[in-house]
């Protein structure tokens, strides 16, 4: 089935996720540096979760730029990867009501890790689906990028477990950064289609 629905699924429902999160966000108590300042855990958490949304909004119009058809299969799978973003605003809103405490902290990675294995799944079925020798499989390659970013939200996940949740939710700042410039192998690949 062609891809078009998919997309502008995908693309509401980013929408909607970055609408429920700056909800999460309120007036400061007072008129003050100081009573903004106080907000730093509730602005900071929603930076990360805009900037990850942004990322994936972002990389999955890339992959699906590699794509011309999709399969049930994909659909379930491009589902799966929405249901994990749909929960960061929860997972950004616990952190705005108790801080960088264990608990939320962990569970915001832990949310992150499961978007990163959802995403790991789209695009292998989207990979299946081509077959070894299509755009998306040569573009990717082997992932070490996406293979990094999800031991890094592991690592992130043990280290709130243990009782460092500021380390951990630095931790998960650099998965975002690795991510926050679009994934160009895709790009290359679709440019050297296009001369080739």
């Amino acid at each position: 089935m062609p891809k078009g629905r998919l997309e502008a699924f995908t693309d509401g429902v980013m929408a909607i996720i970055i609408t429920l999160m700056v909800l999460e966000l309120r007036e400061p108590a007072g008129g003050g540096l100081r009573d903004l300042l106080a907000l730093w855990p509730v602005l900071i958490s929603y930076v990360l979760s805009f900037a990850y949304v942004g990322i994936y909004w972002n990389n999955h119009h890339h992959m699906f730029q590699a794509v011309k058809v999709v399969s049930g299969r994909v659909l379930w799978a491009n589902l799966h990867l929405l249901f994990w973003l749909s929960l960061l605003p929860f997972c950004a809103g616990w952190i705005a009501l108790d801080g960088l405490a264990r608990g939320p902290v962990g569970l915001f990675g832990f949310d992150l890790l499961m978007a990163a294995a959802a995403y790991f799944l789209l695009q292998g079925g989207l990979i299946r689906q081509q077959g070894r020798e299509g755009l998306l499989a040569r573009a990717v390659g082997a992932d070490c990028k996406g293979r990094v970013s999800m031991w890094l939200y592991t690592a992130g996940v043990a280290l709130a477990a243990v009782g460092w949740p500021k380390s951990a939710f630095g931790l998960l700042w650099l998965p975002a950064l690795l991510w926050v410039v679009p994934d160009a192998r895709i790009e290359r690949v679709l440019g050297e289609r296009e001369r080739g």
